[in-house]
């Protein structure tokens, strides 16, 4: 790999690197799973310890897709598409069961830096925020179509937001005027339901209840997890990384019980098959050394599981 791939933190700077690798315990002749390639901090070193191994990662972003082919050899297949198309993506190349699979569910800081891609609160620009640029709902579409009772539903689901219903009614007053089409044009309208000195965290909330409904990410994640029970071989390695808790419970949930939701399931005689066998009963959370050099570090939980 060269040392500006790995370097470039403009691109994308890999959380909790070191922490992920050892997770996934990487043999040489191994076949592993990326499915959130990003800026591709992790494939690259992922990369770097396979000789007649391979490694396929996804990511459904054209730029990702773009960045991929710098790591083009023979053990690296990138795959555009959404990760809850992992297993028949997987079977298309033959390429089951698989060794291990590594998911880093962040928004890559390339896409937080570009303005025009909509993520990010410190940037004005079209409110978009599509994983992939050809997905057919943007946020836009979300905050300008969405009845006040599902934008109180999602702001209030998804962002944890304290008044989602005073902001939902808000915003349906404000796009009666004209179209809410510009992160500064979102800002100003909810202007008076942002807490006095908690502004940024209050926004940080909106944009990922908007992000999280533009992409279906916690359906999505649901889908994928679920196949990861049949695409990794026995004493195959989960590898997951969340930054907020509605990821995290259902990483941990799953990980643990086999399901997102109640308990364990038992069959006739009250024994309880699980798919997984859980490492990590706390989540593993980046030093302070990390966090101080990459603050997108500090909500990072690290999750490992061995597939039984």
């Amino acid at each position: 790999m060269s040392a500006e791939f790995l370097n470039d933190a403009a691109y994308h700077r890999p959380v909790m690197l070191a922490e992920c690798l050892d997770a996934l315990e990487m043999r040489p002749d191994g076949r592993y799973v990326d499915v959130t390639f990003g800026g591709g901090g992790h494939s690259a070193r992922m990369l770097e310890r396979l000789s007649t191994g391979h490694l396929y990662s996804f990511d459904q972003d054209a730029d990702a897709e773009q960045e991929a082919a710098g790591l083009a050899r023979p053990q690296f297949s990138f795959i555009r598409a959404n990760f809850r198309d992992l297993h028949d993506e997987l079977a298309q190349r033959g390429a089951l069961p698989v060794d291990g699979l590594l998911a880093d569910l962040g928004v890559s800081s390339h896409q937080f830096d570009t303005p025009e891609r909509g993520f990010s609160t410190r940037f004005d620009g079209p409110l978009d925020m599509r994983m992939d640029p050809d997905g057919p709902r943007t946020a836009a579409d979300i905050v300008n179509e969405y009845p006040a009772a599902d934008l109180h539903r999602i702001f209030g689901m998804y962002g944890e937001v304290t008044n989602a219903r005073t902001l939902a009614n808000t915003l349906a007053t404000a796009r009666r005027g004209q179209p809410i089409q510009t992160i500064g044009e979102l800002k100003k309208a909810m202007g008076s339901c942002m807490p006095r000195g908690k502004e940024n965290k209050y926004l940080a909330q909106v944009f990922q209840a908007l992000r999280i409904e533009v992409n279906d990410e916690m359906a999505a994640l649901q889908q994928m997890l679920e196949q990861t029970a049949q695409v990794l071989r026995p004493g195959g390695r989960l590898v997951v990384m969340s930054y907020h808790s509605l990821e995290d419970r259902l990483v941990k949930n799953f990980m643990a019980k086999g399901k997102f939701f109640g308990e364990a399931e038992k069959d006739l005689f009250g024994h309880t098959s699980l798919p997984f066998d859980v490492v990590t009963r706390k989540p593993r959370e980046a030093s302070a050394e990390e966090v101080a050099l990459n603050s997108r570090a500090r909500s990072a939980k690290l999750r490992i599981a061995i597939k039984n």
